[in-house]
């Protein structure tokens, strides 16, 4: 038997990501799990920001960000990035993060997450309360602590986490299945 609930987002998990992007005054970070990847050639990806979050504006303004995937070590930032707000604190300073040039946008990657993903926004698009960002993938850097010996990525050395929008919890992701 199912119990049928109001539609709601309900597909899970969903990735945790700290979108990094370029200001006037600072940069800024936000904490995201509206994000997918979309396609394959150009790689391509999206993201869903609210209009009226501090980041929004930044985004279409700089025309770049860059995706930094967390580890569980990041996970007090993940949660203060996606409840704070940007015109109130340097995300920054307060979360003892490092913002390191990137190499094909203006947006800042965050040194702490092993992975950064550099974007360009090609479309917005207006979904409702999200506005969705469209993005071709420019440049992707992967820390050498999560490469195994073929330099490829091994998911084992990262702990990665997830999101789970039903219960609003975060979660570590667990063993391999095959």
């Amino acid at each position: 038997m199912k119990k049928e609930i109001r539609p709601t987002t309900a597909i899970v998990p969903c990735p945790v990501v700290l979108l990094s992007v370029a200001g006037k005054n600072r940069p800024n970070i936000i904490t995201l799990s509206w994000v997918a990847n979309v396609c394959s050639k150009p790689p391509t990806v999206v993201v869903g920001i609210r209009p009226e979050r501090h980041s929004h504006d930044m985004v279409r303004e700089a025309g770049d960000f860059v995706l930094n995937i967390p580890s569980t070590k990041e996970l007090e930032a993940c949660k203060f990035a996606g409840t704070k707000s940007g015109r109130e604190y340097d995300k920054f300073e307060t979360c003892n993060l490092t913002p390191i040039p990137s190499s094909k946008v203006k947006s800042p990657m965050i040194e702490e997450c092993p992975i950064n993903v550099e974007c360009k926004v090609r479309h917005v698009q207006n979904l409702g309360a999200h506005d969705l960002f469209i993005a071709e993938v420019v440049a992707v850097h992967l820390d050498k602590s999560i490469l195994d010996t073929r330099e490829s990525f091994d998911p084992s050395k990262m702990d990665l986490l997830t999101y789970l929008p039903l219960s609003g919890q975060y979660w570590s992701l667990g063993e391999r299945l095959s």
